[in-house]
């Protein structure tokens, strides 16, 4: 939406502000009489006064309501620049993703006059969902797409003041922007009335990134952990219970996971420690994903995962990750990063693993100021008409080389081999090589970074002559190699020498008889050296590294669970 509609705003008047193209009758559908009836018999009819609060911002308890009679408002109170103020009228209905998740709202509802509505809960929304198939894909796409506009347009309750020379200004833009929160964005390099929102919250250009949250409380620099609290992102998830099933990591083989389990009926929780999508939310274009012949970004593919997840009732915590597994007793528990203790009668283990970083000393000083380890619509922004270098010779790099190659002036890929054919999938390949933007260079390693404040130029070195060349680049992406996240299961599984976790029929008799096996039976495919804990995606030995594989071992990894609880 580039400008805010008038107050109250029929839906109808919003078709030139809709920014992602989506038809406004699949974003403000109107329901047939036939169809408020059915989702009436799952919730209860009320009537509303004019002027009364439905449910206030920042509100905790999703509900959703159907106006029969009146009109309700949906109003967002900016934070920064202009109100959001949308009608709803007869036949229409209030929700967007915030409604699945469980998460503080980030509109208000109001009656705009007397109005008759119907308020279903949460839970009954759920339910509704995944029974009536007509009515729940008429939700699930409105939801959808309303959060789509959200993001495009900014109109959220965050507003993240920073630089883009400065790391934790990134990090905190891949954080929101991963999590599918919308935020607004102000630079302090580029935007003029920068400094008046600095004095009205009494910050200084030193303090940033600041993310000022709800419009009240100001963060400084705050951690992943801090943004997700003070958000809300996981408030409405009870992590006492004990759960049927948890998965730890949401890329797509956990995500997979948590939509099969949920699905089946299983109390699913995930827990993830820092954004969902894992590596392959970070890649830009991923076009051999069977079912999308156009391609699919990473983002774009483990969101509509995620939305399925929360659909079949699955929980997903974030920036709160595992620290340890007791290993020793049943159910599991799983220690997270803040102290806390996660029951679990089964477990998948979908951490996934990282890129390898580059053996330089100074590497750490630029990592987020001129090294990345993710190519995606934030990085990108960085580097426009610029050069930049990609090191890497998997698919990864060759889908960031392509996606860089759009906006940049030149894209070095660096590969310390003779070529691309053994890591690199053929259509990858061809698109490199006839690309005019993109310089492959052989057995070439970077052997220096240098600059002050943020990285200002490279030094590279050729394997076939020795000779060290410096290029005046500001950007680099890593994507070589992987290294397990496996460190927090130290003691508990059996572990190939790198750290990949063993499962299955990989495991031997010497690895069960270390691990006291209890089982009359072997383990399941997929299943570690502990019942009823499974290991699937990248984090698992032999594993092959494609997005399409860590779906499937996901998904049939929760036929497997359901052989282990029955036990």
């Amino acid at each position: 939406m580039a400008q805010p509609p008038p107050p109250g705003a029929d839906p109808a008047s919003l078709v030139p502000l809709l920014k992602t193209g989506a038809r406004l009758e699949q974003i403000f559908p109107t329901l047939t009489d036939a169809q408020r009836g059915r989702i009436a018999a799952q919730g209860l009819r009320r009537h509303a006064g004019a002027g009364e609060v439905l449910l206030a911002e920042g509100a905790p308890g999703a509900r959703f309501f159907v106006v029969d009679r009146g009109r309700l408002e949906i109003v967002r109170r900016a934070g920064r620049g202009q109100d959001l103020s949308i009608s709803i009228l007869p036949g229409q209905f209030t929700g967007e993703t915030t409604v699945l998740s469980d998460r503080p709202m980030l509109v208000g509802i109001r009656a705009l006059e007397e109005s008759d509505v119907i308020e279903v809960s949460r839970e009954r929304l759920l339910f509704l969902i995944q029974t009536d198939s007509e009515i729940g894909d008429i939700l699930m796409r409105a939801f959808i797409l309303r959060r789509v506009e959200l993001l495009a347009s900014g109109f959220g309750d965050a507003v993240l003041v920073g630089s883009s020379h400065n790391a934790g200004t990134l990090r905190l833009k891949e954080f929101l922007t991963r999590n599918g929160h919308p935020y607004t964005s102000v630079d302090v390099d580029r935007d003029a009335d920068t400094q008046e929102l600095l004095d009205q919250f009494h910050v200084g250009i030193d303090d940033v990134p600041v993310l000022i949250c709800r419009g009240s409380v100001v963060l400084r620099n705050p951690t992943n952990r801090e943004v997700a609290e003070c958000l809300g992102f996981n408030e409405g998830v009870d992590t006492e219970r004990v759960r049927d099933l948890v998965v730890v990591g949401a890329g797509p083989a956990g995500l997979a996971a948590a939509v099969y389990g949920a699905s089946e009926g299983l109390d699913v929780l995930v827990l993830e420690s820092n954004v969902p999508g894992g590596q392959a939310g970070a890649s830009s274009r991923i076009e051999n994903y069977l079912g999308f012949p156009m391609g699919v970004s990473g983002q774009e593919l483990t969101s509509r995962a995620y939305a399925q997840a929360q659909k079949f009732g699955a929980d997903l915590v974030v920036a709160r990750g595992a620290r340890r597994l007791s290993c020793e007793r049943r159910p599991y528990a799983i220690v997270t990063e803040d102290g806390g203790r996660i029951l679990a009668r089964t477990i998948v283990i979908a951490t996934g693993a990282e890129y390898r970083r580059l053996p330089l000393e100074n590497l750490s000083r630029y990592e987020g100021t001129g090294v990345y380890y993710a190519a995606t619509f934030v990085e990108a922004q960085l580097c426009r008409d610029e050069e930049v270098i990609v090191v890497g010779g998997g698919n990864s790099a060759g889908q960031a080389a392509v996606f860089l190659a759009q906006d940049s002036r030149k894209v070095y890929m660096l590969v310390r081999s003779d070529g691309l054919a053994d890591t690199m999938s053929r259509y990858l390949i061809r698109r490199i090589e006839q690309n005019p933007s993109i310089e492959l260079r052989t057995r070439t390693e970077l052997v220096d970074l240098r600059g002050d404040a943020a990285l200002e130029s490279v030094c590279w070195r050729s394997a076939e002559t020795g000779a060290v060349e410096a290029r005046p680049i500001r950007h680099v992406f890593v994507m070589t190699g992987a290294i397990p996240s496996t460190a927090w299961l130290a003691g508990c599984l059996a572990m190939e020498e790198q750290g990949f976790i063993k499962t299955g029929p990989d495991l031997t008799p010497e690895d069960l008889a270390a691990a006291e096996w209890p089982r009359p039976r072997p383990p399941f495919l997929f299943e570690t050296s502990l019942p009823g804990v499974f290991a699937v995606g990248d984090v698992r030995g032999g594993s092959i590294k494609r997005v399409a594989s860590a779906v499937g071992e996901g998904s049939i990894a929760v036929a497997f669970v359901h052989g282990a609880l029955q036990e």
